[in-house]
């Protein structure tokens, strides 16, 4: 271990590694704590006991602390979505007292033996033999795309092979099969010798065995979640919710009635008609035009290259679709992942399809339908038939018998067969065929498939073969052949699927965000990621659109991603460890910092690098040590990090946090905000906060109100898993003092959430007994009660700070009281003394020093401009238009030098009410257009819509057909305040009525 900080995290209690460390416990000492030590460090009881028993442990090792450090292959146990199955053997009690005893272990042993084998054969493994029943996992420790799916069909398979046993009596053996999927803990060793297992932990294997125990004999019973996996793939027989022992609610089961014969996995992910092919226009032209040319002759070859997702199926659906007015044959041909050494099997699956067989069909009847199929397509030969109905493991007949060949003989007359089929289809007419997922292909069909490509340009054959990027063709450049690398979707044709998944409805645009930047232009993670928040609950329909419910959690994996991302990390074991590690970094991370935490040599480290960039899981810029590696896609390294336990996650944060600190000081001071997240996720709470405060106060300086209120938010949310104390209240003091200017300038001092952390705020300083925060935070209440538009009792609140102010000579709230007092009387119509005042405010800023003017700041905006533009307003209610316009101007001037864009903002909305006042609609509209650009580019909600409203008046003085002053009025409406905008709404009314009568007429 290399701290204290790592132990306490590897003990889920990271937020006692401060008070630890200010009080020099390292790990030299940890062995002589006692109980009295922890109480008086302030650890909690539940926790002292925790700490007292690692000692403990410690203590009886003679003291020596683990090694904690990250070192790759040490934690067995990962985080998994496994499917799980239980069979279980009917009436086997009854069989065995029938049976002598050694028939019935014959039995047993032909039982077991046939489950393995049939298991083994869909890649799924025996987790324990049960006596009459076997427990069995699929997808662990080798994961697939499609571990539900071949569960299912193993289901089914033991259900047929199971009763075909001889076991010496008259009725067959029966199972019954129960199959669940879901989020499990797997990789513990339990048990010693031949009764070690790897167990599961999670209720996935508790829901199949009461699934099992449900389904009658010979059935296959499966969860929600399995049946969603394998839509499409099976025919169901819905049981409805079934009361469970253990499960409080009914729950969804589904039996399985058998395969549905769907031709590939889009069709079959696609149960209804797919979603309408986004963003592939110049790909579906391209092809267009390359079918044109194999109907004139002029054969063509276009190979589609992408990742998982990306819509190479898609495009070859929608292209069938193009054609299905025009005459011509389609052929389909489907590699498998699980039949990459199964000789010709696209072709043999083809061919059967074709011919219609059936489950139940006879091998006489097999022959007949190919026959049939053979004469359709004019390549009946006895010879031809005779091959393929041995490379459909026909029994010869006597009319189609092949002599004795040998082994490369009969596969060349296969192969030939195979294409003298083809040139006979196109002789006849034009022919699509579709080689979907050729990067699973077979050594023997990539050899004919070679054979296809070349031939093609002499046929009236379009052959489009789909690929992911790992496919490396064999065949030479031909002029003939052209290849589409498949690009992710833009912004807009994500955003159009995500709308017709929603049925047309709009998501709120944080949702659209979120998925939109966590799919990458995936379509199919578009498609994905949008139905599984559909589905949880997080949104509700209104009024034609969709609307949050509740704040918006962090996006999960869609379970049916699950399986086929980590497939992908499953390709590669033995640096799948450096992935992970990697992904707890973030999606990018860098040599410099890997190599200082994955404790591996640098060569080691360097091949895993390489293995995973040859992978195309990540990418690489730049040289080592200075390259950075980049995870391909979100949704992969979101995968490769869920798949770590929380305990492990947390070391490896740990261990990332100390690196950063001890090594890249220069990322600390630029973004503590990382170093933030990886100290929270460790469990290192006190730490983590003071850094989330670096990190907020660090974006205020840059203006950038949204990205401080986040690192502030996640400050005060991180603080509130720590114990109540006095330092946790000061520490929480900090954090919302920096967020109250970030929301007046974002939302309005009378937002619901401003005004929850300004009546925290005033909480407290309650507690902490008075601090110096304590005015501001009052101020900030008494300007949400001016927006409210309780101006007596802001008035009275403001009175009170004004005098507080004075008596401690705290100048900075001395200069926003007054100013605050004086708007108070401006808007209760007592101009006079809110130009007094206000001149009051102004002369108290020009005398103060900068530190003192910036400190004046909280309020929200430069209180020197602020007073300026107040000051306008004062002015012209007087009668003094031409002072208050040259007021106005000092405050856009001294607004402009300070560089503050909330305070541009705001002296920008006061000058445009002032200029459309004076009658100058074109020089009030384009302060209110700057006020609205300066709105939408940092986020200012509060000035947007009154801008808004401005610019609309300011139209429709120019044409009063543009927009009407009932939309004007809608705006403010919208905005939902009451004071401040009861001032706006008189004087923008007053402008409206002006401009609407004749121009003569309009005040000066």
């Amino acid at each position: 271990m290399k701290d204290i900080a790592e132990w306490l995290a590897s003990l889920d209690l990271g937020e006692y590694a401060q008070r630890f460390a200010e009080n020099a416990i390292d790990l030299s000492v940890i062995c002589d704590l006692t109980e009295n030590d922890l109480k008086e460090l302030g650890v909690l009881l539940g926790h002292r006991r925790k700490m007292l028993r690692a000692i403990a442990e410690l203590q009886r090792a003679g003291g020596s602390m683990p090694q904690m450090a990250i070192e790759l292959g040490r934690e067995r146990a990962e985080r998994r979505q496994l499917t799980v199955m239980f069979c279980d053997l009917v009436g086997s009690s009854a069989l065995a007292a029938q049976l002598d005893p050694e028939d019935m272990r014959q039995v047993m042993a032909r039982f077991h033996g046939r489950i393995g084998e049939v298991i083994g054969g869909y890649e799924g493994i025996i987790a324990r033999y049960m006596g009459d029943g076997v427990l069995a996992y699929f997808g662990y420790p080798q994961a697939h795309e499609d571990d539900a799916v071949q569960a299912v069909r193993a289901g089914l398979a033991l259900v047929d092979s199971v009763a075909n046993l001889q076991t010496g009596r008259s009725s067959p053996l029966q199972i019954r099969v129960g199959i669940a999927t879901g989020l499990t803990v797997v990789g513990d060793l339990i048990g010693e010798g031949g009764a070690q297992e790897e167990a599961v932990v999670g209720d996935t294997p508790n829901l199949a065995a009461r699934l099992q125990a449900l389904a009658e004999p010979g059935t296959v019973m499966i969860s929600a979640a399995t049946r969603r996996l394998t839509a499409g793939q099976f025919t169901y027989r819905d049981r409805g919710p079934v009361a469970l022992k253990g499960w409080t609610q009914p729950v969804p089961a589904w039996q399985v009635l058998g395969t549905s014969g769907v031709e590939s996995r889009f069709e079959a992910q696609h149960e209804s008609k797919p979603t309408p092919l986004f963003g592939r226009e110049e790909e579906i032209e391209l092809l267009l035009r390359r079918w044109r040319s194999a109907t004139q002759g002029e054969g063509r070859v276009v190979v589609l290259s992408g990742d998982p997702g990306i819509g190479k199926s898609h495009i070859a659906l929608a292209l069938e679709e193009r054609l299905q007015g025009e005459l011509h044959t389609s052929l389909r041909y489907f590699c498998s992942a699980h039949h990459t050494n199964s000789a010709l099997f696209p072709f043999i699956g083809q061919l059967e399809r074709a011919a219609r067989f059936k489950r139940g069909d006879s091998p006489a009847q097999k022959l007949a339908k190919l026959e049939t199929l053979l004469v359709r397509s004019a390549a009946d030969s006895d010879q031809t038939v005779a091959v393929l109905a041995n490379l459909l493991s026909l029994p010869p007949s006597n009319r189609y018998r092949l002599p004795e060949l040998t082994p490369q003989s009969r596969k060349e007359k296969t192969l030939a067969a195979l294409s003298a089929r083809l040139e006979a289809l196109a002789a006849r007419r034009p022919v699509l065929v579709i080689f979907e997922d050729v990067h699973w292909i077979d050594p023997t069909s990539l050899e004919l498939l070679t054979a296809m490509v070349e031939r093609a340009a002499q046929l009236r054959v379009l052959l489009l073969i789909n690929a992911r990027p790992e496919f490396a063709p064999p065949w030479p450049r031909y002029a003939h052949v052209t290849t589409v690398a498949l690009t992710r979707l833009g912004r807009p044709d994500a955003t159009a699927i995500i709308k017709r998944i929603a049925g047309g409805k709009t998501l709120p645009e944080e949702v659209m965000n979120q998925i939109v930047v966590r799919t990458d232009g995936v379509p199919l993670f578009v498609e994905e990621l949008t139905k599984t928040v559909l589905e949880s609950g997080v949104l509700r329909e209104r009024d034609g659109h969709y609307v949050l419910e509740r704040p918006l959690p962090p996006l999960a994996i869609p379970t049916t991603l699950h399986d086929s991302l980590i497939a992908r990390l499953d390709r590669f074991a033995p640096v799948r460890e450096v992935a992970q590690i990697g992904a707890v970094v973030g999606r990018s991370f860098s040599y410099e910092l890997l190599n200082a935490v994955a404790g591996l040599s640098p060569q080691k480290l360097e091949e895993a690098l390489g293995q995973l960039v040859r992978s195309e899981l990540v990418f690489c810029r730049g040289e080592i040590p200075h390259a950075v590696y980049t995870f391909k896609h979100v949704l992969v390294r979101d995968a490769a990090y869920s798949s770590l336990l929380k305990s492990r996650r947390a070391i490896v944060h740990a261990a990332i946090a100390s690196a950063l600190e001890q090594r890249f000081p220069e990322i600390v001071e630029a973004e503590p905000e990382t170093l933030a997240q990886h100290l929270t996720e460790a469990g290192m709470l006190e730490k983590a906060v003071s850094y989330w405060l670096k990190a907020g106060k660090n974006a205020v300086q840059r203006f950038a109100n949204l990205e401080a209120i986040a690192h502030l938010q996640r400050g005060i949310e991180t603080i509130g898993r720590l114990p109540e104390s006095s330092g946790r209240d000061r520490l929480e003091l900090d954090l919302q003092f920096a967020l109250g200017p970030c929301l007046i300038a974002t939302q309005g001092p009378a937002s619901n959430t401003a005004i929850a952390i300004f009546a925290r705020g005033r909480e407290l300083c309650s507690r902490l007994s008075d601090p110096p925060e304590y005015l501001q935070v009052m101020f900030w209440l008494a300007t949400g009660s001016v927006i409210r538009g309780e101006l007596p009792q802001a008035r009275e609140a403001t009175a009170t700070l004004l005098g507080l102010a004075e008596a401690r000579n705290d100048r900075p709230m001395l200069i926003n009281a007054i100013r605050g007092l004086g708007m108070i009387l401006l808007f209760m119509g007592h101009a006079i003394e809110a130009r007094e005042l206000t001149e009051r405010a102004l002369e108290e800023f020009r005398t103060s020093n900068e530190t003192e003017k910036l400190a004046a700041r909280a309020a929200g905006q430069d209180a020197g401009a602020a007073s300026l533009a107040l000051m306008s307003w004062a002015l012209w209610v007087l009668g003094h238009v031409d002072v208050a316009a040259a007021q106005v101007a000092a405050a856009l001037q001294r607004a402009d030098a300070v560089g503050h864009p909330h305070t541009q903002a705001y002296v920008c909305y006061y000058a445009s009410i002032l200029h459309a006042l004076r009658g100058e609609p074109s020089i009030a509209q384009r302060h209110a257009e700057r006020c609205l650009a300066l709105s939408d580019e940092h986020g200012f909600r509060h000035w947007h819509g009154l801008s808004r409203a401005i610019r609309g008046i300011c139209i429709t003085a120019a044409d009063p057909s543009a927009i009407g002053l009932e939309e004007v009025k809608s705006v403010l409406d919208q905005i939902g305040l009451r004071a401040i905008n009861s001032v706006s709404r008189r004087s923008t009314c007053c402008c409206a009525r002006s401009y609407c009568t004749d121009a003569s007429q309009r005040p000066r």
